[in-house]
């Protein structure tokens, strides 16, 4: 753990494994009369799941997958959640997913470059899952909660379409379901 990451989890320790859930749980309640949260959630999932094969079977395939639905992910969440949530929620909240972002993808960029199941590997998707895991967390407890609160309806149905079209402008897809290796559309 960095000086950096120390001073962070002194100031906003990680929310427990019960905290996770219960956010998760409200989340999905919301995402069911707020459905422009669904996808955003699902890919949450399916990031969590990404994070499971890599450590099941440590491979460059598993880390561009990863690397893939969470780049795709945070590109989708930059330029159409986060400006609303600047705007209508907090300026604060906004910057600090920015800068998380942008380190989870500098520390993808290293992963890449170390072999896979290495103890130094292993360490790294560790060090990476733990930070997507707080920001997920965060995302879904307050961030998502407080914008839908904040956003009229006509907003939030077009956040949905271009939320959509930002995820498949990367992965080339709708879903969680991002294509990687030689024949994708990154």
């Amino acid at each position: 753990m960095s000086f950096l990451d120390r001073i962070a989890a002194a100031v906003t320790p990680a929310a427990s494994e019960e905290s996770r859930n219960e956010a998760r749980r409200n989340i999905d309640a919301l995402a069911a009369r707020e459905p422009w949260i669904q996808p955003i959630v699902d890919q949450h999932r399916e990031i969590e799941t990404c994070f499971r094969e890599a450590h099941a079977a440590p491979s460059h395939e598993a880390v561009e997958r990863l690397s893939t639905v969470l780049t795709g992910h945070a590109n989708a969440e930059e330029a159409v959640l986060y400006p609303d949530i600047a705007d209508k929620s907090s300026k604060l909240h906004a910057g600090m997913a920015y800068e998380e972002h942008a380190m989870t993808k500098i520390q993808l960029a290293k992963l890449k470059d170390m072999a896979p199941g290495s103890k130094e590997w292993t360490e790294k998707l560790e060090h990476i899952e733990s930070a997507v895991a707080q920001h997920i967390y965060q995302e879904e407890d307050s961030w998502l909660p407080d914008l839908a609160k904040e956003m009229a309806p006509e907003r939030k149905a077009r956040l949905q379409e271009r939320y959509a079209e930002e995820y498949r402008r990367y992965c080339g897809t709708d879903n969680g379901t991002a294509r990687t290796g030689a024949g994708a559309a990154i």
